[in-house]
């Protein structure tokens, strides 16, 4: 017999001369002497089994899952973008705004659950945070054409639900994984943006073609959040803050959140780093709204297709085609950003902030091609965008573990919380109104024209190579500081796990 910590029988073992437990091994012979033994109840086994499912890697797995549902529900929206527009029959600034409400709500709340998850239950803040948001995007879709003021209203509720998940989640991996293993989990999790970016495309144009009405998108995600909710609930540990960096359960000091923002201000590499994750979402904050619309006006330019105004749904051919590239190459970019870091820590100690800083540089080149291409060959423009967004993707898991590196574990919620802030805030908060913007001012005297609708808002998308070269010479910024920041992240990690009542932040 298998026993559990409590004393209970949990199943037939393995082994006739050693019994296994939870917190060691008995002998048959001392098994069958002891009279504390007794049969579980079901409520016990359960129990017992649900402690065997929570490994480390299983949650990893979940929280991973739920990342990419946060990012399929944020994307479907832009998956049908066309049609909302059509239906509310709002300009292309109008239509952005739902992007900019979504991420500007996002970014505000993300420092409050910061603060609320280095200090309180952070599984039940993620789930709480998901049951939310799932609900009101399935509310989202009945509302009716003539209260767009509401559906732009409800992105931005839903901004503050999943802002708790991607202000949290990172630093429940960061504290069950260390060194090369974290790297290895961390892009797993953050393979999710651009898969879950690349799914929601793909849902909300499935689902929108199946069903003959676009507001079927909002209404599948929500299922498999409220799911997901729940395996977090049940499956997902809740680790001491610090316990991968062998200091679980020995930090004694708490700093307050006001301490905790001055040493982040200080941190130079952290600072840095954050600017250029600012850089990469402003790319792709504007990518995920614009360019299927882009593309898709590309078409008709080329006679290929119909304006979107002449029939009852829009076309979905370019969504499902960028959703599946973004899919592919979000895999392809944090796959290959893992293996080259991973390589390169072994040439230099600055390999992280390096192999994003060339990674950005590169995705700019062929970033700028695409505008290029697109108008005579839409296959040109969609290879340009693989190899770019391929480039672009490898730095999502790269930036976190830098974080994780230079930032001690009492204050890496705030960490992740402020850094998601600043380059929401810098970034994808304001990309999509900005590009939407430009491009209406662009084409205002040539409204009918369908040649200057797609140069126009060409022109203003033109915008974002150069703001992804920004983003790469901060991270070359970020590799001039990292190692002292890294030392001085461990040194503050020694000082907290001392015992004394006097720490030094």
């Amino acid at each position: 017999m298998c026993v559990d910590g409590d004393g209970c029988q949990l199943e037939a073992c393995g082994s006739s001369e050693e019994v296994r437990t939870l917190s060691g091994s008995m002998s048959p012979a001392a098994l069958k002497a002891n009279p504390d033994l007794h049969a579980c109840k079901p409520g016990q086994k359960f129990r017992a089994a649900l402690l065997r499912c929570r490994s480390p890697a299983a949650a990893a797995g979940i929280l991973s899952f739920g990342n990419v549902l946060n990012y399929m529900d944020r994307y479907t929206v832009a998956g049908v973008a066309q049609d909302i527009q059509k239906h509310y029959e709002v300009s292309d600034s109008g239509v952005a705004l739902l992007q900019t409400v979504f991420i500007c709500s996002f970014m505000v709340a993300a420092p409050i659950f910061g603060y609320l998850g280095d200090r309180f239950n952070r599984k039940a803040i993620l789930s709480c945070g998901i049951f939310f948001w799932s609900t009101v995007t399935l509310l989202s879709s009945f509302i009716g054409e003539d209260y767009y003021w509401l559906f732009v209203l409800s992105r931005g509720l839903v901004g503050i639900g999943e802002s708790s998940y991607s202000s949290i989640s990172p630093t429940i991996i960061g504290d069950l994984f260390t060194n090369n293993r974290r790297t290895m989990m961390l892009s797993v999790f953050y393979l999710a943006i651009p898969l879950g970016s690349g799914l929601g495309y793909i849902l909300g144009t499935s689902a929108k073609v199946a069903a003959g009405d676009w507001h079927w998108a909002l209404r599948v995600s929500p299922v498999l959040g409220m799911t997901a909710g729940t395996l977090i609930l049940l499956f997902v540990p809740e680790p001491k803050r610090g316990s991968a960096d062998q200091m679980g359960g020995r930090i004694k000091t708490s700093t307050s959140w006001l301490c905790d923002m001055k040493a982040l201000a200080k941190n130079r590499s952290y600072v840095f780093s954050s600017m250029a994750s600012a850089a990469v979402s402003f790319a792709t904050g504007a990518f995920g709204m614009w360019i299927p619309i882009y593309l898709a006006r590309a078409q008709v330019v080329q006679k290929t297709a119909e304006p979107c105004g002449t029939k009852e749904i829009c076309s979905s051919t370019e969504t499902l085609i960028f959703g599946a590239i973004t899919c592919v190459t979000g895999l392809l970019g944090v796959l290959i950003g893992a293996a080259t870091t991973r390589l390169c820590r072994q040439k230099t100690e600055r390999a992280d902030p390096l192999v994003c800083a060339v990674s950005m540089l590169g995705s700019a080149i062929f970033i700028c091609l695409i505008f290029v291409v697109a108008k005579k060959n839409i296959t040109g423009a969609y290879v340009c965008i693989f190899i770019g967004e391929t480039l672009l993707f490898l730095n999502w898991a790269i930036t976190a573990d830098i974080l994780m590196f230079v930032v001690i574990p009492t204050r890496r919620a705030t960490a992740v919380a402020f850094q998601s802030f600043t380059s929401h805030l810098l970034g994808d908060a304001g990309s999509p109104y900005l590009i939407g913007l430009i491009s209406d001012g662009l084409r205002e005297s040539y409204a009918t024209s369908a040649l200057w609708s797609f140069l126009s808002l060409g022109y203003a998308l033109m915008l974002c190579p150069f703001i992804i070269v920004l983003g790469g010479m901060f991270f070359l910024a970020t590799a001039l500081f990292f190692l002292d920041d890294r030392d001085k992240a461990q040194d503050q990690l020694s000082q907290l796990s001392r015992p004394s009542t006097s720490v030094k932040v």
